[in-house]
């Protein structure tokens, strides 16, 4: 039987070291998707991914698809809640729900730049996702954010807070003629 030589690696060469680890390459994603979103004061975007690392749908905050943002309101607030966003917008995690790539999303992990309200957390679990990992908790204390983690957890969906190991990650689109995709300003 022949013996098959194993090439040898370059002893000059390494890999690089300071390339994204997956959770931060997903919620970095979810932040990319988020500047879609033409809402003035919130971008929010969400990534799922399932048990593979592979991506199975995006999403970002937005109206619903057809109807002419221009022609609705943007408002955090008014006299009357007809003219604020909030009856109109589709926050990211269902837009990356309803953009799924694959079959269902049962079982897969959603990152998401926000936790979610109550109103995704329900459609979290009825789509069977099994975690969330988000970013901000900025509105802890509201009566949206309270009730969806007592579903959240009711559904036995664990969640927990992204802890990022860089400050920024830069996109130089220049870069590209260049070693490392990631600048030096990258933390």
């Amino acid at each position: 039987m022949e013996e098959v030589q194993q090439p040898t690696p370059d002893s000059g060469t390494r890999k690089r070291e300071d390339y994204l680890e997956w959770p931060e390459y997903f919620m970095a994603v979810a932040f990319l998707s988020a500047q879609r979103s033409k809402d003035p004061s919130s971008q929010v975007g969400a990534c799922i991914v399932n048990q593979e690392n592979k991506i199975v749908g995006i999403g970002y905050n937005g109206m619903p698809n057809g109807c002419d943002d221009d022609q609705l309101p943007w408002s955090r607030s008014a006299d009357n809640r007809l003219d604020t966003k909030y009856p109109y917008v589709c926050h990211a995690e269902l837009n990356a729900i309803m953009n799924k790539n694959s079959a269902d999303v049962k079982g897969c992990t959603m990152y998401v730049a926000l936790f979610p309200c109550n109103e995704c957390a329900k459609l979290i679990i009825q789509a069977g996702i099994k975690d969330v990992v988000f970013h901000s908790d900025k509105y802890h204390e509201s009566p949206e954010t309270k009730a969806s983690r007592r579903l959240l957890t009711m559904a036995g969906i664990e969640y927990r807070q992204f802890k990022p190991k860089r400050t920024e990650i830069v996109i130089d689109f220049n870069s590209i003629n260049n070693p490392g995709m990631l600048n030096s300003a990258t933390k």
